[in-house]
């Protein structure tokens, strides 16, 4: 723990608790389309994603219990969405199923854009944002628009 004094230690851990629901869903949709792709590159790429976004979780959860919160045990946000494109991926096809991916991690993007608005959050989760977790999204949108970029090759 830092020298830092009490009042400095608080942060809003409701709004970490959001940016946790959405990586806990994250989680859940990349899990479910990789189940939906025969592409072993696809799979590769979608697995390296999800595991991006477990890394993130354990961060963010991380960062409400220091700030004494309960962390969030399940998802929101974009998980209702992709879950059901996922579940119909055969019949939609894998570009629809890349596509609605890329829409919920840009919808991150903006979660975290928002979050790096909002002064009750502590400097040490801003720099946590800055440097890492918004990064990672944008590297998510730019890996699922090469894959659909090779899809529509196919």
């Amino acid at each position: 723990m830092s020298t830092a004094t009490h009042e400095t230690m608080t942060c809003d851990t409701d709004a970490l608790n959001s940016l946790l629901r959405g990586e806990l869903s994250a989680v859940e949709t990349y899990t479910q389309a990789m189940g939906k792709f025969d592409d072993p590159e696809v799979v590769a790429e979608l697995q390296k994603i999800r595991d991006e976004h477990s890394r993130a979780v354990r961060e963010l959860r991380d960062h409400v219990i220091t700030f004494g919160g309960a962390p969030a045990e399940s998802s929101e946000v974009w998980g209702t969405f992709t879950a059901t494109v996922t579940a119909t991926a055969k019949a939609l096809g894998p570009a629809t199923v890349l596509a609605a991916l890329r829409q919920g991690e840009e919808h991150g993007i903006g979660a975290y854009e928002d979050a790096l608005h909002n002064e009750d959050i502590h400097p040490d989760c801003h720099r946590m944002i800055r440097g890492d977790l918004l990064p990672a999204c944008r590297r998510h949108v730019e890996g699922l628009n090469h894959l659909l970029g090779c899809s529509h090759h196919d």
